[in-house]
């Protein structure tokens, strides 16, 4: 996942099928986005930040993840249609809202690295009020050709480890259920914390069992399935550390512990939980 002189777009994960219906899905849900907002306007409504996901924690059991999809639909939120996901979306909302902004404002500038045009966290941004400026929005992915523009949004090619942004430009960075693809951690969390402003939040979530399952043989998107055990957590919290990054909460190990499952993914036949960790920049 790194960037070369002469960029090379990634194939498009799944098959020209699943791209289709993925296309499909984007053009459905920044249509309803679009109108959404404008409609919220006109009326003047506004919506509380969210609560039911802390900025840091593993996700305990499929009653945590129905609360946090049931609390994003009241806040009118369009839901993520793998249900599960909903939980971490809802986490990073809440922790770029509530600890991303500046001097008690709503963030300005918040990149989703790893970005799909049809997961939820920038849609639910812009909801909140987001992206008004231009660029103040903005997904990257190696799998993105020519810019694309969705309701001010923009979404361009860019590699998560050499964004070609500057210094400080960020007040957050979200970054949903990318690492375990293979993206080199170490290069990633550094620039991250080179494109954060000093206060500004990076959110990561991503696959994780205390006890991880065997995934040898089993491969997505191009290369080997990885779910991320706790000493692979705690070296990623000490290499963020490293660059100036520090973990908001604990990770304890009743905290890394779990009772329950609650992901499956039908592809690889595996069954794990999710991870959400979120980091304040020095």
């Amino acid at each position: 996942m790194t960037s070369s002189a002469q960029p090379q777009v990634a194939a498009p994960p799944g098959g020209r099928a699943l791209a289709l219906a993925k296309r499909a899905a984007e053009h459905a849900l920044w249509a309803r986005v679009a109108g959404q907002r404008r409609l919220e306007a006109r009326r003047g409504v506004s919506r509380p930040l969210p609560r039911a996901v802390a900025p840091t924690g593993v996700l305990q059991s499929r009653a945590e993840a129905q609360a946090a999809m049931r609390e994003a639909r009241a806040l009118r939120l369009p839901l993520h249609r793998d249900k599960v996901k909903n939980w971490d979306a809802l986490g990073a909302l809440g922790a770029v809202l509530s600890l991303a902004g500046r001097e008690g404002g709503l963030p300005e500038r918040v990149m989703d690295a790893g970005s799909a045009r049809y997961s939820p966290i920038l849609p639910w941004l812009r909801l909140y009020g987001l992206g008004d400026a231009a660029d103040s929005l903005i997904g990257i992915n190696l799998e993105f050709d020519a810019p694309v523009r969705r309701d001010g949004v923009l979404f361009r090619y860019g590699d998560v480890t050499a964004t070609g942004l500057p210094d400080g430009h960020l007040d957050a960075v979200t970054c949903m259920s990318v690492i375990e693809h293979g993206v080199p951690l170490q290069p990633f969390l550094a620039e991250c914390a080179r494109i954060l402003r000093p206060g500004g939040i990076l959110v990561i979530s991503t696959d994780y069992d205390h006890e991880p399952p065997d995934t040898a043989g089993k491969t997505a998107y191009g290369v080997p399935v990885h779910i991320f055990s706790p000493r692979e957590i705690r070296a990623l919290v000490a290499d963020a550390d490293a660059v100036g990054l520090d973990l908001v909460g604990e990770l304890t190990d009743e905290v890394l512990r779990h009772p329950e499952r609650p992901c499956h993914w039908d592809r690889v036949d595996l069954d794990y939980t999710f991870i959400l960790l979120s980091f304040r920049r020095r």
